[in-house]
């Protein structure tokens, strides 16, 4: 069986039955490997290969199905990467800013007024839940507003992105609100810049307008930046 692994999981599909969840029922091993002209170990092998990576589910008693892989591959192969020193966290993180600040220009072309309220209601968790020193669960919401983005664009391949790169930035997200709320003083009315400077992203998206919102999220991006810089300057002074 020399074809690759995609090749195969698009042979499989074409000996599959269509199920009402979306999945494709496989017919038995035995007509897999004779239509195939495999042997059994080489096609379980190759099965095995597809469940590791969630593509393939072992349903005990119902049978053998195709479907579609959820967020932990990416997150996986994120982790992985970054763990073995193929990755690290400002690749990351730049990578994560291009893909927003395109996704964020997109949700404020499509936004409804209802989602607008929900990205403003996460802002607001954030500013109280800082303001009240509830720092981990301001962090979440914080979490929770920007992968509010990406639900709005629904789009399946930007919301596999964004899970993975948010997973793997989980930690480093964490640090660096810390950082940047402790290198903060409040505005007068004891709100802090890391969470307010969500609001204008809000404001551009309830206007649907694209514009704005571009420059919104760059502001948001460039702000964390050049505070998460002087807290590295100070810290190595």
């Amino acid at each position: 069986m020399h074809e690759t692994l995609e090749a195969f999981a698009v042979q499989l599909i074409d000996l599959s039955h269509p199920e009402p969840d979306g999945s494709r029922r496989l017919i038995p091993e035995r007509e897999l490997c004779a239509r195939l002209d495999v042997s059994r170990g080489a096609l379980r092998e190759r099965l095995s290969q597809l469940e590791s990576i969630g593509i393939l589910d072992r349903r005990q008693g119902h049978g053998t199905y195709l479907q579609s892989p959820g967020p932990d591959v990416i997150r996986t192969y994120f982790t992985t990467m970054r763990a073995l020193g193929f990755l690290d966290s400002s690749e990351i993180a730049e990578a994560r800013e291009m893909l927003e600040t395109v996704v964020t220009v997109q949700a404020a072309r499509r936004a409804t007024p209802a989602d607008a309220e929900r990205l403003r209601t996460l802002v607001d968790e954030m500013v109280a839940c800082t303001t009240a020193g509830e720092h981990d669960a301001a962090s979440e919401a914080d979490l929770a507003f920007h992968a509010g983005l990406f639900r709005i664009v629904d789009n399946p391949v930007f919301t596999m992105m964004q899970s993975g790169l948010a997973y793997a930035l989980q930690q480093a997200m964490h640090e660096r609100r810390a950082a940047a709320l402790a290198a903060e003083l409040p505005d007068a009315h004891g709100r802090m810049e890391t969470d307010v400077v969500h609001y204008p992203i809000v404001d551009a998206i309830a206007a649907n307008d694209p514009d704005a919102a571009r420059a919104a999220i760059r502001r948001h991006f460039e702000i964390h930046s050049l505070i998460t810089l002087e807290t590295t300057k100070e810290g190595s002074a």
